[in-house]
């Protein structure tokens, strides 16, 4: 079975478990024990799939794919590359196997499957956040259902014969993933198209996916007004500094302790370096630091046995931000309706000895599930 089909078979999984909420939720009772049954069961199925899933996107972002006996998959590729260096280098389209997806439109060229496919596994390596998430790839609205015991849960308690029981239950409720349409611009200088003995096309993936993938990490950390939700506001699990201005070792355990020990195993730090270099200063009762350099750790440091990640999109540490996010970042869910797509403009920018490069990605984010993650905020200035 190949990866569109897993995905599809994963959504229409999803799709009906969501069925099976909205029927109870309709009916405003819980789900009946066979009705449970069937809804974990298709549960456990989406999530060995997207456990399958990550791990082909994966072997495909490092090209571990090995090309079919025959050989088509490399011809197609090294076909689909000459074909987009051409058109880079000359505007011409001059492949014509029908299997190579390069076409014209009025404003441009749409680049080949294969190079769009290095685009986005590029931006997978560059960006962990996007990485880590739980990502599904389709159109429409995804309707992804959750079971909230928050305001009520389920309880169990000594019982007396004869007398009645009270019944509790929790609730089922569900997130929506949307598509947010997004652009990216970027010229490149014709004299370094022209080059014969650079690598245009290698350039191209590299400026494309690293303009990608810092515009998605800041939205799948900050979000956007009535666009993509984000880690900023579907984080629920919040630890308040006592000072404005700093961060105590108490309060990163505080935040640590916030997940619950079933979501540690793949829990990480993000965070700004500037607030990195400050955590570095703390020291424990020994006078030993709590965070040191870890040759072996994903990021190059450890933070209570954790990987820290620093990224710009983290704010420092100021009065009433948000300084750290800390657990499992598959608690985020990222909707793609379309993967990356990309046009050259080759005439617009004539005039400036250039050419154009026009990114267009489809994209929603949301906090899936909000036990998984937790934030670390700094006291209100004089609060």
């Amino acid at each position: 079975m190949n990866l569109k089909a897993l995905i599809e078979k994963r959504n229409a999984l999803i799709a009906d478990m969501k069925s099976l909420c909205d029927k109870a939720t309709a009916e405003t009772r819980a789900m009946t024990t066979e009705e449970q049954t069937d809804y974990d069961a298709k549960k456990s199925e989406v999530e060995a799939l997207n456990k399958t899933i990550r791990s082909i996107e994966e072997q495909n972002a490092l090209n571990l794919n090995s090309a079919k006996s025959d050989g088509t998959a490399t011809d197609k590729e090294q076909a689909e590359t000459r074909a987009f260096e051409n058109y880079l280098r000359t505007g011409q389209i001059v492949e014509t196997r029908e299997d190579v997806n390069l076409t014209k439109g009025d404003n441009g060229a749409v680049i080949p499957a294969t190079i769009a496919n290095k685009i986005i596994h590029k931006v997978i390596d560059i960006c962990p956040i996007y990485q880590i998430a739980t990502r599904y790839t389709l159109g429409g609205t995804l309707s992804i259902p959750y079971y909230d015991e928050e305001t009520q849960a389920i309880s169990m308690a000594y019982a007396t014969e004869f007398t009645d029981p009270v019944s509790t239950s929790g609730k089922f409720l569900s997130i929506e993933l949307k598509g947010y349409l997004a652009r990216g611009f970027c010229k490149i200088s014709r004299s370094l198209i022209n080059n014969s003995q650079f690598d245009i096309v290698s350039y191209v993936i590299n400026k494309v996916a690293i303009a990608a993938a810092k515009w998605i990490e800041n939205q799948l950390i900050n979000g956007a007004a009535s666009k993509i939700d984000g880690l900023a506001a579907g984080v629920t699990q919040v630890v308040t500094t006592a000072s404005a201005t700093a961060i105590t070792a108490d309060e990163l355990i505080d935040l640590q302790e916030t997940i619950p020990d079933v979501y540690q195993d793949n829990a990480c730090w993000i965070m700004n370096r500037a607030t990195r270099t400050a955590i570095r200063k703390l020291k424990d009762n020994e006078g030993r630091y709590i965070l040191n350099p870890d040759a072996t750790a994903k990021w190059g440091y450890t933070l209570f046995g954790k990987p820290v990640y620093t990224t710009d999109s983290v704010s420092a540490i100021a009065s009433e931000k948000t300084a750290i996010y800390y657990g499992d970042m598959s608690g985020l869910a990222v909707k793609t309706s379309e993967d990356v797509s990309i046009q050259i403009l080759n005439e617009q920018y004539a005039t400036q000895h250039a050419v154009g490069i026009l990114t267009w990605i489809e994209i929603d984010a949301k906090v899936e599930n909000a036990q998984k993650i937790a934030a670390l905020k700094m006291k209100k200035a004089g609060g």
